[in-house]
């Protein structure tokens, strides 16, 4: 059922490997057919049955980025982990490559919690995930369907549905501004189809304008430096296709996030411009939610969006790992 792909032998990661865990790839599939490949991280030692995590994000980014730095984290402090790309990108399959869907992406999440359910060293009854920047809202999103997802962490999170369809703080929205986009992307598609390929938005802009906001300096200063660069990751290059994302335009996630019954905890940092975003979700979900006690909505004094992304004195670790402990119990 799962398709064949190479997958790199080598330790190509952003970041140093642990010690303290050990590492392998793996293969899951997802319901459309598409075979997923993540890194699974496992202490060295334990003993009985692992509550198990799966991380993804941020969007555009692979799993040997922030992902791969918070799984074997959360592994060196007792957890079985895996980081695995989205479908279309990265070391996954899919083709034509670098497309996302709110649906797809959904369901990606959804099948790494088939595949760790289903592990002899886990026990499926203690299974979280986290998500980071965009996938921080498509893990909520997962949770709002999931009821097998006990424990579920939006870091830094961005909702692609709202910055796809109003732009950022919003500015864009208004039904005007929505026609054009789609009047482009309508063309776009036309242009694609005629030439059999598929034109690429382009990644974090470079050269950096000096004039650039202050969140796409952090952007370059994570994705295109030596600190965070990979040759897989979309934002690292040529980004995703232009209407590889086109879909987050017309259908909304977030729906129904007041009804997730099991525990969230929502992290930002306080001047990440994208802050606004996690503090409307944590709100909405709250809204006549029927297990309001086991929400949280926690901001780090002083952070920047990509702070969290790897920054170990920011990211806060020791709050994450008792937040799982305490809902994967």
């Amino acid at each position: 059922m799962e398709e064949q792909l190479h997958l790199v032998e080598e330790w190509d990661k952003t970041f140093p490997k642990s010690k303290k865990v050990n590492h392998k790839k793996v293969t899951f599939h997802n319901r459309y057919g598409i075979t997923l490949v993540a890194d699974l991280y496992e202490p060295k030692e334990y003993q009985g049955k692992l509550a198990a995590i799966a991380v993804c994000g941020p969007f555009g980014a692979v799993k040997e980025q922030a992902s791969g730095l918070y799984a074997q984290t959360m592994a060196e402090r007792g957890f079985l982990t895996i980081a695995f790309d989205p479908s279309y990108t990265g070391e996954s399959g899919g083709t034509p490559r670098y497309v996302a869907s709110p649906d797809i992406n959904t369901e990606d999440f959804q099948a790494a919690v088939d595949f760790l359910s289903i592990q002899e060293n886990v026990d499926p009854e203690k299974i979280g995930i986290i998500g980071i920047c965009g996938w921080g809202g498509l893990a909520l999103n997962t949770a709002s369907i999931d009821t097998r997802v006990k424990a579920t962490v939006a870091s830094t999170m961005y909702d692609m549905s709202r910055v796809g369809s109003k732009g950022y703080f919003d500015a864009n929205d208004s039904e005007e501004e929505r026609y054009q986009l789609r009047l482009n992307y309508n063309a776009q598609r036309i242009k694609d189809y005629q030439s059999g390929t598929y034109q690429r938005a382009g990644g974090v802009v470079d050269p950096l304008p000096e004039d650039a906001p202050f969140y796409v300096k952090d952007y370059y200063d994570y994705y295109k430096t030596q600190r965070g660069y990979h040759k897989r990751s979309l934002n690292s290059n040529e980004g995703w296709n232009v209407i590889g994302t086109m879909s987050f335009l017309n259908q909304p996630i977030l729906q129904y996030t007041n009804e997730i019954r099991n525990a969230i905890l929502i992290i930002h940092g306080e001047k990440a411009h994208s802050c606004y975003m996690s503090q409307d979700a944590y709100q909405a979900m709250m809204d006549h939610n029927p297990c309001p006690d086991n929400k949280e909505l926690l901001i780090i004094p002083d952070a920047v969006h990509t702070d969290l992304y790897d920054q170990m004195d920011i990211i806060p670790f020791d709050k994450i790992a008792d937040f799982m402990n305490t809902y994967l119990k």
